[in-house]
């Protein structure tokens, strides 16, 4: 991004380059520079176009499943999914998108197994790869505790990511933001046995795009205006 918006301050001081010179003299000074306002003009309205074709990069967003037995990190790895490194990125899960260690009570959401918790409603979870269950049926319980892994003291079941490829956790639950430690974030389920896990979740992982690329480019475009203005004077 610092590039970028040097490049486009640097386009009111461009001299012609040397092998362009004699190609130039027969130009008359009127000529030459209609010429090479001409050729600035070009660059910044190329640099803008490509910046502006960028920009939804920044805040592309990509659906992760999650498999509470396949991704867990007691014998799984890691789901993946491409971030920006240095930039900020959120992660979004259902709250009734659930995954479970095994049997009833050990069903939960992405903020793990944190106690006993009524299901309120008796849908489906939202990513309907696990069965109904119906309103009023305890999921969670006590008894689990957290479990220690990574660095990282959370309760069973819970979504976690990972920056150097579960060597470390930190978590994330159903709603997280954070800053990219990498260019990779890998999604775990957070467990000590893999077993009997079975469900998963659908993560929602979004680039949040940082406050000084839209400074970057409303100025491109106030400098393409500004140049377009001065080009249109000296016509």
């Amino acid at each position: 991004m610092c590039y970028f918006f040097k490049e486009i301050l640097s386009l009111f001081s461009i001299h012609l380059a040397a092998d362009n010179l004699h190609y130039l003299q027969s130009f008359s000074q009127a000529q030459l520079i209609h010429y090479r306002k001409g050729l600035e003009m070009k660059k910044l309205i190329g640099l803008v176009t490509l910046f502006t074709l960028a920009m939804p990069l920044q805040s592309m967003a990509a659906a992760v499943s999650v498999d509470a037995k396949l991704n867990s990190t007691s014998g799984g790895s890691g789901a993946s999914v491409s971030v920006f490194s240095g930039n900020s990125f959120s992660v979004t899960v259902g709250p009734l998108d659930l995954w479970s260690a095994g049997a009833f009570p050990r069903w939960s959401n992405a903020n793990g197994i944190d106690g006993p918790d009524l299901l309120a409603t008796g849908l489906p979870d939202t990513n309907g790869d696990n069965p109904g269950v119906s309103a009023g049926t305890i999921i969670g319980s006590d008894i689990f505790g957290n479990w220690t892994q990574g660095g990282l003291n959370a309760p069973f079941g819970s979504l976690v990511g990972s920056f150097d490829n579960g060597v470390s956790f930190f978590n994330i639950g159903t709603n997280y933001v954070g800053i990219a430690a990498s260019n990779i974030l890998n999604l775990y389920y957070f467990d000590s046995n893999n077993g009997d896990n079975i469900g998963s979740i659908i993560a929602n992982v979004s680039a949040v795009p940082e406050p000084e690329t839209y400074v970057m480019l409303l100025a491109g475009l106030g400098l393409l205006g500004f140049s377009a203005s001065r080009r249109k004077q000296g016509t």
